[in-house]
């Protein structure tokens, strides 16, 4: 006998009130034993450990936490907690956390409009990764020369730009700032997006504003590597809603960032094929921590740092780094330029022998992927099946398009090999301060000429 639609639900719901409970019980599939593993990770002793697992066990950890974005029964994920934070903290409207920071620059290119045919100007002193997503996002990287701040000079800018720029890349370099506002004015002249790679500075203010909160995007990379950072994990900042929704559909699976996930597009152009950058709840648990204590972070290292140069003499062969704005450096590392390679080895050689944690690269240094000339996975322009698309795309060339990535950034070149770098440690006394400073006086005496009129470290 043929049943109707009704009938045939109301016999379905009838025996599933039949199976309302579940006799059998298992352990969670998060639980204890991954609690133990990141508390030993984090390299407590076994004694502790085992206080922390006779604490643990007792715990009813029902079906367990769920550790990623999604769907994780709270009111709010740790991961929204941490672009809370940094909305709060960078003064914008949208914040968006990523696993990485080289997943929060490739976002930031999508979402400025990077493609085939476009090209960015990147800075000649980084760290590739900037470059290399502006090739991940099918653009061209243009690299610009520097300044003694070791950061892009703005006066190189222009001469750069063709019909096909569509960006400006300014990198801030250990905790420096660029000189953002001939930067902005030359972007809004010609109508271009400025990506901010604020990844070793976070925290680092220009007139007053935070570095990664002043371009169109800021791109940072808060991880173990950098001053504020856990283990590996990104931030992009924006106060434009259309480029942070452009980074989530990258960074969000193609569109699970939005409100009906799996419906039409709201408006064209909002849906294309991404990837996964999602940040997970345990890193953001942890750099939430430290992007909150980055203020405080910051004011000590400038500290330390501005109290050591205020007691540096000047020499005739020594130039130090240019700062852009003194008061908003991030502070931890001094770096200055003696006028030889052959100076900068003996002088690093002397602070080294007083017990200096410093470096310069000398005469033998090999290749570095933070200079433009020895970023290969750039400059010799190939993608993982070959001869990379990007540069022989026909919408590249058709423009007029031909990179050249030879040795065209000599001040860049020169800089970089002669450069000492003096690292520092936002925990300094004021005693340990006059200490480095006696150290750096001593040192730079003996090797060379003080003179009251060369340049001033301040």
């Amino acid at each position: 006998m043929a049943t109707t639609r009704k009938e045939q639900l109301k016999a379905l719901q009838g025996s599933l009130k039949a199976v309302t409970t579940f006799g059998g019980r298992g352990r969670p599939k998060i639980g204890q034993e991954e609690f133990m593993a990141v508390a030993a990770r984090f390299g407590l002793s076994r004694k502790t450990l085992a206080k922390i697992r006779q604490a643990v066990a007792e715990e009813d950890w029902g079906e367990g936490p769920f550790l990623g974005n999604y769907y994780s029964g709270l009111k709010r994920t740790k991961v929204e907690e941490y672009e809370q934070t940094a909305r709060r903290i960078f003064g914008v409207k949208y914040a968006l956390g990523v696993s990485s920071g080289t997943g929060a620059l490739h976002c930031a290119f999508v979402a400025a409009g990077v493609g085939p045919g476009s090209e960015v100007i990147c800075p000649a002193i980084g760290f590739v990764a900037t470059p290399a997503t502006v090739v991940l996002a099918k653009g061209v990287p243009v690299f610009c020369d520097v300044d003694e701040s070791l950061c892009m000079d703005p006066a190189k800018i222009e001469a750069l730009i063709t019909p096909r720029t569509v960006a400006i890349a300014p990198t801030h370099v250990t905790g420096g700032v660029c000189e953002m506002q001939p930067i902005m004015k030359i972007a809004r002249k010609h109508g271009l997006k400025v990506v901010e790679d604020a990844a070793q500075s976070c925290g680092a203010t220009y007139r007053g504003k935070r570095a990664g909160a002043i371009g169109d995007i800021g791109c940072f990379s808060i991880a173990a590597y950098k001053i504020v950072g856990a283990g590996e994990g990104g931030l992009l900042l924006t106060n434009n809603k259309r480029m942070w929704e452009r980074a989530n559909q990258l960074a969000e699976g193609g569109g699970l960032w939005r409100p009906e996930r799996f419906a039409p597009p709201r408006y064209d152009g909002e849906l294309f094929c991404g990837t996964n950058y999602r940040m997970t709840e345990l890193e953001a648990a942890m750099d939430n921590v430290q992007l909150r204590r980055m203020p405080a972070t910051v004011r000590r290292f400038n500290k330390a740092k501005m109290a050591i140069l205020k007691r540096l003499k000047t020499f005739r062969q020594i130039t130090p780094q240019k700062l852009n704005d003194p008061e908003g450096d991030a502070g931890y590392v001094i770096r200055f330029f003696p006028e030889t390679i052959d100076l900068s080895e003996k002088i690093t050689a002397a602070l080294k022998g007083l017990g200096v944690n410093c470096s310069t690269r000398g005469k033998h240094a090999g290749p570095d992927w933070h200079l433009y000339s020895h970023m290969y996975p750039v400059a010799l322009q190939r993608g993982p099946a070959g001869k990379e698309c990007v540069y022989e795309c026909p919408c590249y060339a058709a423009r007029g398009g031909h990179p050249s990535y030879t040795k065209n950034c000599p001040i860049a070149d020169d800089l970089f090999n002669r450069v000492v770098n003096i690292n520092l440690n936002q925990w300094f006394s004021p005693q340990d301060c006059r200490h480095l400073a006696g150290a750096i006086n001593t040192v730079l005496g003996n090797l060379c000429t003080q003179d009251n009129s060369a340049r001033k470290w301040l």
